[in-house]
């Protein structure tokens, strides 16, 4: 009995639709580290980030903000959520906009690159990091819309946004994608998601060589079990429990955790770097 509740690491529970809602988390997923403060690394940098609504989205505009970044974030249709992250922001002293629309379809992309630069007049740092996951436990089971929804949330949106985006960025600008742990390790149960994380891995690497010349860089994180909206939305409620405790560090990670991954990168702390994909994931090793 002691080793199994030793391997719960969150309360049970469970969200009935996707994309999942923050505010109904329990505990709440940390969106930055107490005593973060920031340096300046992004000062007067402006960045669009899908999925910005919650998880590591709300983390990663957070802490562009606290190293003086704006941001136009991107969300599906979670309204809270996502004024909580523009509140967030502007609560750190920067500001931020919050733009509706599905990432699979290219006039969204197209929004969020006019709304950057008509509130900003500049676009430096591009963030990737919508995503949808749908548990099946055969690949018979997924259905066609499935498969394909699962490809134009995670994949098919990189391309748009790049492809709205390039003309406004100069040299020294920043792409970062968001892949998954899965790209590498695999997940029986989220075949599709899995494959699609391996695409965007493909993509980092091979638009990076295309962008070097242009002076763009182009990176990616692959997290590990973090907990955001995704998991309870994902998963049924005794799953959600033990989510995190089959890493070697034996919990959950938070969005928190993730975000200097995507600072980083932004920065030019990551000048020297293109084509490259960091692992926060509670210490699996994978290979890279």
């Amino acid at each position: 009995m002691a080793e199994q509740q030793s391997s719960k690491t969150l309360p049970a529970q469970h969200q009935d639709r996707q994309p999942g809602r923050q505010g109904r988390m329990t505990p709440q997923p940390r969106s930055h580290k107490p005593g973060y403060a920031g340096s300046g690394k992004l000062a007067g940098r402006v960045a669009i980030i899908t999925g910005g609504d919650s998880g590591i989205g709300r983390a990663v505009a957070l802490a562009f903000a606290l190293e003086g970044a704006d941001s136009v974030i991107g969300y599906l249709e979670e309204h809270e959520d996502a004024q909580e992250t523009v509140r967030m922001v502007e609560g750190a002293g920067r500001r931020c906009v919050a733009v509706i629309g599905d990432v699979g379809d290219p006039a969204t992309a197209q929004r969020l690159v006019e709304q950057a630069i008509e509130s900003f007049g500049r676009l430096d740092v591009v963030v990737n990091n919508a995503g949808e996951q749908h548990v099946r436990r055969s690949i018979e089971e997924i259905p066609v819309e499935q498969l394909e929804r699962t490809f134009r949330t995670n994949v098919f949106s990189m391309f748009h946004l790049v492809k709205a985006a390039l003309k406004h960025l100069e040299p020294g600008a920043a792409i970062v994608n968001t892949a998954s742990v899965t790209a590498y390790a695999g997940s029986p149960g989220l075949v599709d998601y899995s494959s699609s994380k391996g695409a965007i891995v493909s993509f980092t690497r091979s638009l990076s060589l295309q962008l070097v010349e242009r002076g763009i860089r182009v990176n990616a994180v692959a997290p590990g079990p973090i907990w955001t909206p995704l998991i309870p939305a994902s998963f049924e409620a005794e799953h959600v429990s033990k989510f995190g405790s089959d890493v070697p560090m034996k919990r959950p990670g938070q969005p928190a955790d993730v975000a200097p991954c995507y600072v980083f990168l932004a920065s030019d702390d990551a000048s020297y770097m293109s084509g490259q994909v960091l692992h926060p994931n509670g210490g699996e090793i994978v290979d890279s």
